[in-house]
C-alpha cells in the first residue's frame, strides 16, 4: 500500500498505580462538550439556565447508562462467563442510539416538570450532540474498534491482528468508519449553524434535520461495519433504527411546517 492510517500504539496512560484509558477521557470530553453547548444555546434561545443544566446533566447520566445497556443487550454472548465485563466501560461498547433515546426521554421529562421548551432544548442539542459524537468516535480509534470492511484505499486504517474479525485476519487495513462519521458530524454542525443563521426556522427544525442527516450516514456505514451481531434483509439493527429515525425526522418536519401554528416560528 502507498499509504494508510496507523492505529495508536497505546490506549492507556499510566500514572503511578492508575491506568487512564484514552477512551474514557474522550468520552468525558465529548459529554462535557455537549453539555456546555446545549446549556449555552438553550439560554441564548431565551430559556432558563437552571432548567437547561438540570436537563442536560440527567440526559448525560441516563443517556450514558442507556447507551451501555443497549450495547450489552445486543452482545450478551461476549459476557458469558465474564459478567463483570459488562461494567468495564473503558474497554468500549456503547450504543449511540440507546444513549440518544434514553437521554432525550429523561430531558423531556425534566423540561415538562420545570415548564421548559422542548423544541428549544432539542434545537440546542442539534449542535451539541454531533459535536460530542465527533469527539467520542476517536475513542473507538484508540480502542481499534468499530471499523469497516477491508480496503486498499490510501486512508485505510491499520488494525492489529488481535483486533481483527476472524474472517479478516489476513487483511491489514480497513475502512476507518470512525473517521467517516466524525467528519460527517463536523460537516453537519457547519451546515446546521449555516442554515440557522440564513433562514427563519421554526423551533424543532434543527433537531429534525440533525436526526435525518445523522441517521443517513449511520445507515450507510452500517453496510460496511464489521461489528454487527444481527442483520435482517442485509440491514443491521442500527440500520433499521436509522430508517425509523429518518422517517421520524421527516414526519417531524411535516408537523412543524404543516400543522404547528406559525407563532412558534423561531425568528432570528
Amino acid at each position: 500500500m502507498i499509504a494508510s492510517i496507523p492505529s495508536p500504539p497505546f490506549n492507556v496512560i499510566e500514572i503511578g498505580p492508575f491506568d487512564i484509558h484514552i477512551y474514557g477521557i474522550l468520552m468525558a470530553i465529548a459529554v462535557l462538550t455537549a453539555y456546555v453547548i446545549v446549556v449555552r444555546r438553550y439560554v441564548s434561545f431565551g430559556g432558563d439556565r437552571t432548567t437547561a443544566e438540570r436537563a442536560g446533566f440527567w440526559a448525560a447520566v441516563v443517556g450514558f447508562v442507556g447507551a451501555r445497556l443497549a450495547y450489552v443487550s445486543t452482545h450478551l454472548g461476549n459476557y458469558s462467563g465474564d459478567w463483570l465485563g459488562m461494567f468495564r466501560i473503558w474497554e468500549g461498547g456503547i450504543a449511540l442510539y440507546g444513549g440518544l433515546t434514553f437521554g432525550t426521554v429523561i430531558a423531556l421529562v425534566i423540561l415538562k416538570r420545570r415548564g421548559g421548551s422542548y423544541a428549544a432544548f432539542l434545537d440546542a442539542g442539534a449542535v451539541g450532540l454531533p459535536a460530542a459524537q465527533a469527539i467520542g468516535r476517536w475513542g473507538n480509534y484508540f480502542n481499534q474498534e468499530i471499523f469497516g470492511t477491508p480496503t486498499n484505499l490510501p486512508w485505510g486504517l491499520k488494525i492489529d491482528p488481535a483486533h481483527r474479525p476472524e474472517q479478516y485476519l489476513d487483511s491489514p487495513t480497513f475502512h476507518p468508519t470512525f473517521l467517516y462519521e466524525a467528519l460527517w458530524n463536523v460537516g453537519l454542525i457547519v451546515f446546521l449553524l449555516w442554515i440557522e443563521r440564513r433562514r427563519e426556522l421554526r423551533r424543532g427544525t434543527l433537531f429534525a434535520l440533525y436526526a435525518i442527516f445523522y441517521a443517513l450516514i449511520r445507515f450507510l456505514l452500517e453496510f460496511i461495519r464489521t461489528d454487527t451481531t444481527f442483520r435482517f434483509l442485509g440491514v443491521s439493527r442500527n440500520g433499521w433504527y436509522s430508517v425509523a429515525v429518518i422517517l421520524g425526522g421527516c414526519l417531524a418536519l411535516w408537523f412543524i411546517y404543516r400543522r404547528a401554528p406559525r407563532e412558534e416560528s423561531a425568528a432570528r
